[in-house]
């Protein structure tokens, strides 16, 4: 079962005494030792799959864990709980929530949702900039366990005092709407647990061994609930690299990776520090860069891989310049290699995503296909959270955002006027909207026009939801979409409201394929990380409308094209690509310097406490970059930036200097090597070889 584990793997695999701290550097097998060590507690130790947690960060990296294990221990897979924090949050919820005073069917809010409810809690004059700013702040609040009042008692100055206020408003109707956003998804389950002594109890007898991922990325509330799920005894591997820690700006802290062994004082300590990923020339620019940093728990990389092409520094007269250069280091790879790389094989990152545009530009003069990652989930078109409105209705009728989207998607000749009585009364009468559509006094508060479509909107939604409960198995909920989509006339909905019949085509697809995917759902069938499917239990279709919220995208449909990925740093993260391109590297960009302008001086001052940290996270994002790279790598920066209307002097990151790169080995004009590779491949094909143009086809020659 151990077979192709390196000795360090083998011993975090088999150590299962107590706590547990393995640091995986990157590449270096990190996965492969979670699923080996559950595989190791199922069959060495006699341990329930069921007893068994895996906590990640991402649906998809819970997928490729379930897939991974299902290799190992085959149908008993299914069985472990492989999740995220948050969806862990809701299972505690679902079972326990009533102690809280929450429902079982209770909501989960989306972004959309909070920015709405906000608004409305401060008066509803306010921008959506501002809303949004808001959110950020309460959910800083939320990650460090604070609520209403304690933020209140904490406020430093009267801005503070005003958004406290309105984080006590907001928390009142999440509370009347029987719903929670996603910080309550964590924040709500520590105090359960916290104040609960016989829930706590009962979910540590039930977790006999609980595993996290990317520990590093957790924040303090997550360390707590950790804590308390796990109690004294601490049967917990905690996986994570302090180096790859760059999430700050939402409340990951290394703070928990310093208290570990405070609380578990017999933690056992493990590095993992072999790179399976990457050539030893790149992995020792990534030691070089993350060498200034502080060390929680000291480590070096090392590959077995060979040395590989040297580090390329690249620079360039402005960022049209760089992305052309970019591009030609795609073409230049390709045609120096029979057969040539695939175009997924190469991938374009950067500190922010404004960068992106001059690089689709280049690619797309050049004819190459390309994506763009951290566009538009699945999830997040207007259609499909339309139908998940209604879901979510179904699921909870007090949920007031819900039955607002449903009520309107598509409009049932009830307008914005019928709706603000409805509001009034229902607040009058401290009922969710939906509440008071049976309310025997609403009559004397709406119109009767208007009254006997509120009435006929609140039978749709309870026999929907009757149906929907009794609707078990892929066909089954297949045609019951079908027919309630017909119902509602949906798609008749999508084509009126869309001035292209094209684009209303498009939208219509994507519900078909959502409907199909919620029926697999129903049927017993989940995602796996290959885009396929792996059976799970079969359930009735208002089961799987309670978890939409969860859910942030299908499997990823992309991730089978042939095209260059372009990607943030941050969105890069657990991902890796045989040649990768760092672009953009320069001073104010990377390492970020919000509001400081580089007049390419290079005047230097002493950093606060507070810059020295977000320059040590940056240090630890070029890093992350740096180790995306299998083969071949290349750092690029321009000498001049757009500004506004002006084009303004930069200088080259620091970092570049600190990785270190053997001198007069590194430079490299893409377009120059392009060029001479053309002047080969044209050499060779002269009819006195005896061969034709079309024998070095294979190049693909762009």
């Amino acid at each position: 079962m151990s077979k192709g584990l390196n000795l360090a793997q083998l011993q975090a695999v088999h150590y299962t005494q107590g706590a547990c701290l393995v640091l995986a550097g990157a590449g270096s097998g990190k996965t492969r030792v979670i699923t080996h060590k559950i595989a190791h507690l199922i069959d060495a130790h006699g341990l329930a799959p069921q007893r068994i947690a895996a906590i990640t960060f991402t649906n998809k990296a819970a997928a490729e864990m379930r897939e991974r294990a299902a290799g190992l221990i085959g149908r008993r897979a299914k069985d472990l709980l492989l999740c995220t924090f948050h969806a862990l949050g809701v299972r505690l919820l679902r079972a326990d929530g009533q102690r809280l005073g929450l429902k079982p069917q209770f909501s989960i809010l989306d972004s959309d949702d909070v920015l709405s409810i906000l608004k409305d809690a401060a008066g509803g004059s306010t921008d959506a900039a501002t809303a949004r700013q808001w959110q950020w702040a309460l959910s800083r609040w939320k990650n460090m366990g604070l609520n209403a009042a304690q933020a209140l008692a904490q406020a430093k100055n009267e801005e503070e005092h005003q958004l406290a206020r309105i984080m006590a408003r907001y928390e009142e109707r999440l509370a009347a709407y029987q719903s929670v956003d996603f910080d309550d998804l964590i924040g709500l389950p520590l105090k359960l647990l916290r104040e609960h002594p016989e829930v706590r109890e009962k979910w540590q007898t039930q977790l006999g061994y609980v595993l996290v991922d990317e520990y590093q990325d957790t924040n303090a509330t997550q360390y707590e609930l950790l804590k308390l799920l796990v109690g004294a005894r601490g049967h917990f591997t905690a996986v994570g690299d302090d180096d790859q820690s760059i999430y700050g700006w939402r409340g990951a802290t290394l703070d928990n990776l310093k208290r570990l062994p405070q609380d578990f004082p017999q933690l056992k300590v493990i590095k993992l520090e072999q790179n399976y990923r990457s050539t030893s020339a790149i992995l020792r620019a990534a030691n070089n860069v993350i060498g200034p940093n502080p060390k929680l728990f000291p480590k070096t990389l090392f590959s077995e891989l060979g040395e590989g092409e040297p580090v390329r520094v690249i620079d360039a007269d402005n960022e049209e310049h760089e992305a052309e250069r970019a591009v030609a280091r795609i073409q230049s790879l390709r045609a120096a290699s029979n057969p040539p790389p695939a175009w997924r094989d190469f991938a374009i990152l950067y500190r922010a995503n404004h960068q992106a545009k001059p690089f689709e530009k280049a690619l797309r003069r050049a004819n190459i296909p390309y994506k763009v990652s951290g566009g538009t989930g699945f999830f997040d078109r207007a259609e499909i959270r339309d139908l998940c409105a209604w879901f979510r209705l179904w699921s909870n009728n007090d949920d007031d955002p819900a039955f607002l989207r449903a009520i309107t998607s598509p409009r049932r000749g009830i307008g914005p006027q019928t709706l603000a009585q409805l509001g009034q009364f229902a607040g009058q009468h401290k009922q969710s909207l939906f509440g008071a559509l049976f309310n025997a006094m609403l009559p004397a508060a709406v119109p009767r026009r208007a009254l006997d479509g509120l009435h006929e909107f609140g039978r749709c939604v309870n026999d929907l939801e009757y149906r929907a409960r009794h609707t078990l198995g892929a066909e089954a909920a297949r045609a019951f979409l079908a027919d309630w989509l017909q119902e509602i006339g949906y798609e008749k909905h999508l084509y009126e409201s869309e001035d292209s019949d094209k684009v209303a085509a498009a939208r219509w697809s994507n519900v078909l394929e959502f409907c199909d995917w919620m029926a697999q759902r129903a049927g017993g069938q989940a995602d796996d990380a290959a885009g396929g499917v792996v059976t799970t239990q079969a359930k009735s279709l208002l089961e799987v409308a309670q978890t939409i919220a969860l859910l942030s995208t299908i499997a990823d449909r992309e991730q089978d094209q042939d095209c260059v990925t372009l990607s943030t740093l941050h969105a890069a993260k657990g991902l890796e690509w045989p040649h990768v391109m760092l672009v953009g590297v320069t001073e104010g960009m990377l390492p970020f310097q919000p509001g400081q302008a580089d007049d390419g001086e290079g005047a230097t001052r002493t950093p606060s406490a507070d810059e020295l940290q977000r320059l040590q996270e940056e240090r630890r994002l070029m890093y992350v970059g740096i180790t995306r790279a299998q083969r071949t790598l290349a750092v690029s920066w321009s000498k001049r930036r757009k500004k506004g209307r002006e084009m303004v002097p930069t200088r080259p990151s620091r970092f570049i200097a600190e990785m270190a790169l053997q001198a007069g080995s590194t430079r490299e004009d893409p377009r120059a090597k392009l060029k001479a590779l053309r002047a080969e491949f044209a050499a060779k094909a002269q009819p006195q070889t005896g061969q034709t143009a079309s024998a070095s086809a294979g190049t693909q020659v762009p």
